[in-house]
């Protein structure tokens, strides 16, 4: 066969090859392959472990086939390959190209009724801190001196605009829920479609991935209707003695109020077309907890069980495994990394932990709440066996679906994931391994926490495209790379913009200020033309498009910049997002590698209706991009615009007719420059 020849042969996971694309058990799927329109003899599908099926040619232009099977479905996993032949030669073509012999990762893969929300393809995520965002509500602020953390007692910061602290996870800045419902109609201008907010259950720390209670919204982000009790003196660590803290976190009234917001948050936002993801804790709780209390806060209230932590014989008892030891107040629980803070809970040993943290899932997706979806956290990590944890996962994701069938279940989870998603766990994954690992390792040389700097990963195409499309080598099905959560930056890593100045270091070593030097705006310019054009949910970590800087954490989590905003950033933000909404192709449609050497990269986005190219150079040098849009859906002759250009000098929105002669195109790109050409077909 010709390089043409070759080079025409197509398929993927898009709607465009696979119809209906979240096909139903037991009905029939069509499955497309493209061809050159001469030189191909006929096309087989080859499904495994059934038959092979002759494809039918059903379309044609002037440079391509389209040839198409229809299957019967059942309602187990379908798995296929294709066979192209020319008078000649017989080539197989796989998920990963064309290939000399089929093996595991080769295989197409779809499960019939493993259905994704479709508001979430595409969908643009903002992600908030809820404690560094907006102050609405001081009345709620968590005093200085109110409990006891990890050594030392609560601070609240009282200036806005101070730098986070190392080991600061005691000390609060006052965001809260009204500060969010304030800033809805800044997120709605923006661009935002989805809201991913950090935990918001009662806990003692600015984080909150420590829960004391999950059936209710920390009142200290939520509202206090009812205060009362005292400080801690300076001296004193014992939170038994924290009455001002048990009051604000226990009384009924303070929490129902705060559970009330957040519902209205939820109704907000929704009325402005936003969805709203929460964060769910549920591999280990906090010490706080109602059900360990080894703080002894639940201890001094009326008729509240005692906790595991109090006495041996608590209804919480087999929430969590002890090693021994004696009670009252016994410490040998078992911790998640040995952190006494996180109490590992012992699932296995206890089917009212189970129902009630299903109960969990259900209630917060349900009625008067509405939220949209969880975010798990640590969510491989549940459970003390494989076994146990897929179990878990399946009957979670039936309770939240029964519950309310369009709720997104999104984890947190590192590696092949594959395992998780096949129809009956997680409906997707925070896309750390496949979009923000490559690409900062491609435009930084950095690690995602600032750890290293890797200069033969630095303008590295090959491992660049290698690890981006890791997950479309492997096991794992079609609907949930569309959705994936794909971040440059959040609350556990370094700020993108901060690994542009291949800082190698932490605030504990380098000190806040250096996250800010000698950042490249150009280079992060490069990295949200990459998010917006790239297949699944762009996630801007909040400030990310306000210009924030940081280490890993806590500089990581500054306060909201309010009125000290990088504004020509958040314009670039803006335009981005409208561009990723404006063209259909960058929400759904097929991506192709369409140049690749050192530093500089072509990759397209296309579908029936048009064709965007997305040319990054990440060298300190202009270059020529030269590469054939014919293969990604265009004419053999046509006019392309240039819809934007970012640079060392800002960005550029201007139209610029680009042309296609012969099927190809060449363009002259700058150092440190990110170009977006479309044309509709």
């Amino acid at each position: 066969m010709t390089d043409f020849e070759i080079n025409a042969i197509f398929s993927d996971y898009t709607s465009d090859y696979i119809k209906p694309w979240q096909p139903a058990p037991f009905s029939q799927l069509t499955i497309l392959l493209r061809t050159a329109k001469t030189g191909v003899d006929h096309c087989t599908l080859s499904v495994r472990g059934a038959r092979e099926y002759e494809m039918i040619r059903v379309a044609e232009n002037d440079s391509f086939a389209w040839h198409s099977a229809v299957v019967e479905l059942d309602d187990r996993k379908i798995s296929w390959v294709f066979n192209v032949y020319t008078d000649t030669e017989h080539l197989l073509y796989t998920r990963r190209g064309i290939e000399g012999k089929i093996e595991e990762p080769s295989w197409w893969n779809l499960v019939p009724g493993f259905c994704v929300p479709k508001w979430m393809v595409g969908a643009v995520m903002y992600q908030i801190y809820v404690d560094r965002f907006s102050n609405g509500d001081e009345s709620n602020d968590v005093q200085t001196d109110e409990y006891n953390y990890i050594g030392n007692h609560s601070v609240k910061v009282e200036d806005w605009n101070r730098l986070p602290q190392a080991d600061d996870v005691r000390e609060f800045y006052g965001g809260d829920i009204q500060g969010v419902i304030n800033k809805l109609d800044y997120l709605s201008d923006l661009g935002v479609d989805v809201i991913y907010l950090n935990p918001l259950f009662v806990s003692p720390s600015n984080h909150k991935y420590d829960s004391q209670d999950y059936g209710h919204i920390d009142p200290h982000i939520g509202r206090i209707v009812n205060d009362g009790g005292k400080l801690l003196s300076p001296d004193d660590h014992d939170n038994s003695h924290a009455s001002r803290y048990a009051v604000r976190t226990t009384d009924a009234g303070n929490l129902t109020a705060s559970d009330e917001l957040f519902a209205l948050l939820v109704k907000e936002a929704h009325r402005r077309g936003i969805k709203v993801i929460i964060d769910g804790v549920f591999n280990h709780c906090g010490s706080f907890n109602k059900w360990l209390d080894r703080e002894r806060i639940y201890e001094q209230i009326d008729g509240e069980p005692k906790g595991a932590y109090v006495a041996e014989d608590s209804p919480y008892h087999d929430y969590f495994q002890f090693k021994g030891g004696k009670w009252p107040y016994n410490g040998t629980y078992d911790a998640w990394w040995g952190h006494d803070t996180l109490p590992k809970l012992n699932y296995e040993n206890s089917r009212a932990l189970t129902d009630y943290v299903l109960d969990i899932g259900r209630k917060w997706v349900s009625a008067p709440f509405h939220a949209d979806g969880w975010r798990l956290d640590v969510a491989s990590d549940l459970g003390h066996s494989p076994e146990f944890n897929h179990h878990f996962w399946q009957e979670f994701r039936k309770a939240v679906k029964e519950a309310n069938p369009d709720a997104v279940i999104l984890a947190e989870n590192y590696g092949d994931s594959s395992a998780w998603l096949q129809g009956n766990e997680w409906d997707t994954i925070m896309n750390y391994d496949a979009f923000m690992e490559p690409i900062t390792w491609f435009l930084t040389g950095m690690e995602k926490h600032s750890d290293d700097f890797r200069r033969d990963l630095l303008n590295n195409t090959d491992q660049f495209w290698k690890r981006m499309t890791y997950y479309w080598n492997g096991a794992m099905n079609s609907a949930p790379m569309f959705i994936s959560m794909n971040e440059l930056s959040n609350h556990d890593h370094s700020r993108f913009l901060t690994r542009t100045n291949h800082k190698v270091g932490r605030i504990e070593t380098l000190g806040p200020l250096a996250a800010e030097e000698n950042v490249d705006m150009a280079v992060f310019r490069e990295a949200i033309v990459m998010q917006m054009t790239w297949p699944g949910a762009p996630t801007v970590y909040y400030g990310d498009e306000a210009g924030l800087c940081g280490f890993t954490d806590p500089d990581n989590r500054r306060t909201y910049p309010w009125g000290r905003e990088n504004e020509d950033l958040i314009k670039f933000h803006k335009e981005m997002i409208r561009i990723h909404k404006k063209d259909r192709c960058l929400i759904a449609g097929s991506v192709r590698l369409m140049e690749s050497k050192p530093g500089c990269i072509c990759y397209a986005r296309f579908d029936e209706m048009e064709t965007v190219l997305v040319i990054i150079n990440n060298n300190a040098f202009d270059v020529i991009s030269r590469t054939e849009p014919v293969f990604a859906g265009t004419a053999v002759n046509c006019d392309m615009t240039r819809i934007m250009m970012s640079d060392r000098t800002g960005y550029n929105t201007d139209p610029v007719i680009i042309k296609v002669e012969n099927g190809k195109m060449e363009v002259k790109v700058s150092s440190e420059s990110a170009t977006i050409i479309r044309c509709y077909h």
